[in-house]
């Protein structure tokens, strides 16, 4: 259990390592040029404490002094998580409101402002931070903890580096290799200084080391100097031991016996005389005296030697330059990518994985520049080059957990799991005092100043009383409602008010709390806000300073049927990823939909009269997956918008629905509806699609081709002004087809199987059939008793018209019903696997002999009188209704 605990704080301590070197913090530090040693220390400080966590995770379960420290470091670590999400927060509002066309630097300025030196907020923030860790640093040894030694030396082996390097992996850096490369030739700056020293300077990953290896091992430096040596320094202090490492990489090597002294003077007498490049690699010693005690033995080598150093810090470059530092940049992003495809795409051309290539560049701009983000992540996708598998790979990982009873499923029939007892056991105990259940009226009394995470059980009436303490709860970043039962429970309106005084707030769900019909505009100051569930309340309006929440990944507003528009700002919220708007009463989509770039499940797009999103806003959300439900598809003006909306690369899609207004009893342009219709061709990856209320009269060719191989599941409704079905039986997948409202149809024939090149059995794979309302319905003809063949479910109702025919042979039939269909007068198909039949006012249709097989029989307006019908059930064993 201590290992659990570990790791979880270990990696949160890994979370604000990658922050503190992130982009957007150093271009935000940096643009200012304030001092950035500050964020360094904190830096150093972090590292020292993770080196003894796993030691004090051991032995907080036997004393009580390590265990308060341990409460003390996630405090700390999520105070410092606080500030270095604000800093990105600048960060992303000035992006936004730069791409809004606002005077940008007035924007900057304002940003900076608020960070100035003078203005003090962030400067004693982080002075808070720093003290607040040094006490935490400066107990570690009275409380006996000890560093993973094993472990840190295993780290200081795995980032040694050598000069070897592989240049057709290398992108992006022959302008900066060329000015190093001037630099090395040209003669030295100060004629009495016989070695420049010249500093690559950059945060880690962004390839100071490679483009080290590219100039070591050029073959003009190889004529340019008579010695070179390769060292990496490290961490590493001791002047002995990087000697003795030059040393080595010279001539003659040394002995591993010889002191301090003799490999001064052995190095001395090795470079006396001698042009040399010595690479200095991935240097942190700060210390001015430790680099002056080398720098002695470099000045006996011949005039215009050269020092490269490369470190992250600029401190180190301060005290080892000659000149002026190189500050090395960050890839372009068309470099980034080449340098991601070739580890991602391992013999194979990106060309031809259009879907990945998508996620990919996505990645890539995430990597913001950092070859050793894009090389490694590049590398961990190259594990398949299968979109299915890469999505599929997060619910490999659920499933396996599933397995091994982390998670137990409510029951068969929902996709709602709870996690074992046990399980929640251990989680509850390696939490701590940082997470609670909030369970009854009474429950509040366990929160206090360091309960991060809160769940509540929601009650008929969760009053006042039940959240009394939560004011306690200094930094709590989740909120978060379980459903206990059926109803609408009410909240009392202090919730919501001691909730908005949550700034460290990352997960907020009101969910279910029907009293809950607006929103506060203050609910901008969640800054920090990454998710929002509001389903099921009352909300009809949300506040625009929603819209200021630039963190803001999830909204959830599934079953708020009061809800008639959403933010007209929507387009701010950059990082949004999932918007569900199931069950609403939205009328259209908020202008400026398609900034939404990085969006991947959008569950339904309503296009308005004149105002808000066109559909072809679509075309530049390219990563929506899953489902998606377009609505009101009347508005569209022009078909050509249509087109724009861009469904057939749209890879992930799996669910679409395309719907007309229902409510319309007008014949409109029915050639403009099937244009349109014929636009929004989807990618043949879809598997369920349902298509209402269109006004055309036949369908395009598109729906129902063969190459929609994938296709499960198709549902046609409510399209009257249609005179003809389409021809769906190529569909090779297709399980479950249901046609209803089809008003204008007379005959369902020939081309229903196919379009006249057939390639395999009409309806190979279909289970379930069902036609209804068809109200001018006559025929149905089916010639080929290949078709159906795994058909288990059929369903004809309320086709009153309907005199004749219907498939002869259905040999795995289960359930037949047929309802309202008065002169349907044909014999019933014959269906040796039937077991359930149920027959409403089908007065004119003809009994056969019933199979001993059926097990259910359910008749309703016949003209059969009693005796004829216990004639038939003479010989079945069946329940009659």
């Amino acid at each position: 259990m201590a290992m659990v605990g570990e790791a979880f704080l270990s990696a949160s301590i890994d979370v604000l390592l990658d922050k503190i070197v992130s982009g957007d913090v150093m271009r935000l530090i940096k643009g200012k040029k304030l001092d950035t040693a500050r964020l360094e220390k904190l830096e150093i400080i972090l590292k020292s404490v993770k080196a003894v966590l796993n030691d004090a995770e051991n032995k907080q379960f036997t004393d009580t002094d390590v265990s308060s420290w341990i409460d003390e470091l996630k405090d700390v670590v999520y105070e410092a998580e606080d500030l270095l999400d604000d800093i990105s927060t600048e960060a992303l509002r000035n992006k936004v409101e730069s791409e809004d066309h606002q005077n940008t630097r007035a924007i900057v300025k304002q940003v900076f402002t608020r960070f100035l030196p003078s203005s003090n907020p962030f400067k004693d923030k982080v002075e808070e931070i720093l003290g607040r860790l040094e006490v935490i640093v400066s107990q570690k040894d009275t409380l006996k903890l000890e560093g993973n030694s094993g472990a840190e030396k295993a780290y200081q082996r795995s980032r040694e580096t050598s000069s070897l390097v592989d240049e057709s992996g290398v992108y992006g850096r022959n302008g900066e290799k060329e000015d190093i490369m001037e630099l090395l030739h040209r003669q030295n700056l100060y004629a009495d200084n016989k070695v420049d020293v010249i500093p690559i300077v950059g945060m880690g990953g962004l390839g100071k080391t490679t483009l080290a290896k590219l100039i070591y091992n050029d073959q003009q430096v190889a004529e340019w100097f008579e010695l070179k040596a390769w060292v990496c320094v490290s961490e590493e202090s001791d002047p002995s031991k990087v000697t003795k490492a030059i040393l080595q990489e010279l001539p003659g090597g040394c002995d591993d016996s010889q002191s301090l002294n003799q490999l001064q003077l052995k190095l001395k007498d090795k470079l006396s005389g001698n042009k040399f490049l010595l690479v200095l690699d991935d240097v942190w010693n700060e210390n001015p005296n430790a680099w002056e005690e080398l720098r002695i033995h470099f000045s006996f080598g011949a005039q215009n030697s050269k020092i490269i150093v490369t470190t992250r810090h600029e401190n180190v470059a301060a005290i080892m330059k000659t000149g002026q530092s190189y500050p090395l940049q960050t890839l372009s992003n068309d470099d980034c990518w080449e340098l991601f495809a070739k580890h991602a795409f391992v013999g194979t051309n990106p060309g031809m994985h259009p879907d990945l290539m998508a996620i990919g560049k996505a990645i890539v701009k995430r990597c913001d520049g950092l070859p050793l983000a894009a090389k490694s992540l590049g590398g961990l996708l190259e594990l398949s080059n299968d979109n299915g598998d890469l999505e599929e790979r997060g619910d490999d990982y659920f499933e396996d957990m599933r397995l091994r009873s982390f998670f137990q499923q409510l029951n068969a029939k929902e996709s709602r799991f709870v996690m074992h007892d046990l399980i929640s056991d251990l989680a509850t105990s390696v939490a701590g005092k940082f997470i609670y259940r909030l369970e009854g009226s009474n429950g509040s009394c366990e929160i206090t100043k360091r309960t991060g995470h809160l769940s509540n059980v929601q009650e008929e009436y969760d009053v006042r009383q039940k959240f009394q303490s939560l004011p306690e709860a200094k930094r709590l970043r989740t909120f978060l409602n379980v459903k206990s039962s059926s109803g609408w429970p009410y909240v009392s309106n202090v919730l919501m008010h001691d909730l908005l005084m949550k700034s460290s707030l990352r997960v907020l769900s009101l969910a279910g709390y029907k009293n809950i019909n607006e929103l506060p505009k203050d609910i901008g100051s969640l800054k920090h806000l990454r998710n929002l569930n509001l389903s099921k309340t009352s909300i009809r309006r949300l506040p625009n300073s929603l819209c200021t929440l630039y963190n803001l990944q999830a909204l959830t507003l599934h079953g708020c049927s009061d809800l008639v528009e959403l933010p007209r700002d929507m387009g701010r919220l950059i990082n949004m990823l999932y918007l569900d708007i199931r069950g609403t009463k939205l009328t259209r989509m908020p202008e400026g939909m398609g900034k939404l770039k990085d969006i991947r499940i959008l569950t339904d797009f309503v296009l308005g009269d004149e105002t808000g999103s066109s559909i072809n806003e679509l075309g530049k959300l390219k990563h929506l997956r899953g489902r998606l439900a377009i609505s009101r598809l009347k508005n569209v003006v022009y078909a050509r918008d249509a087109k724009d909306a861009n469904l057939k690369d749209k890879f992930n899609l799996k669910e679409l629905k395309l719907t007309w207004d229902e409510y319309d009893d007008i014949d409109g342009d029915s050639k403009h509806d099937r244009e349109v219709l014929e636009q929004l061709e989807p990618n043949t990856n879809l598997k369920h699609i349902l298509i209402e209320s269109y006004k055309g009269t036949r369908f395009p060719e598109w729906v129902g081709h063969f190459s929609f191989s994938n296709m499960v599941f198709l549902k046609l409704q409510d399209c009257k002004f249609c005179i003809s079905l389409p021809s769906l039986g190529q569909l090779s997948s297709l399980k479950s087809l249901s046609i209803s409202g089809f008003s204008g149809v007379v005959i369902v024939g020939e081309e229903f199987y196919s379009n006249g090149q057939a390639s395999t059995k009409p309806f190979g794979s279909l289970e379930i059939l069902a036609f209804e309302e068809m109200a001018g319905w006559e025929e149905w003809s089916c010639r080929s008793d290949e078709a159906f063949s795994l058909l288990e479910e059929l369903s004809i109702r309320d086709c009153p018209k309907l005199i004749k025919s219907m498939p002869k042979h259905l040999p795995s039939l289960k359930k037949l019903n047929i309802a309202n269909c008065e002169k349907l007068e044909c014999f019933l198909p014959g269906t040796p696997s039937i077991c359930e039949l149920e027959l409403e006012k089908c007065y004119a249709l003809q009994l056969e002999p019933l199979p001993c097989g059926l097990r259910k029989l359910g008749i309703e307006g016949s003209n059969m009188n009693d005796s004829i019908l216990e004639q038939m059930l003479q010989h079945s064993l069946i329940s009659t209704s």
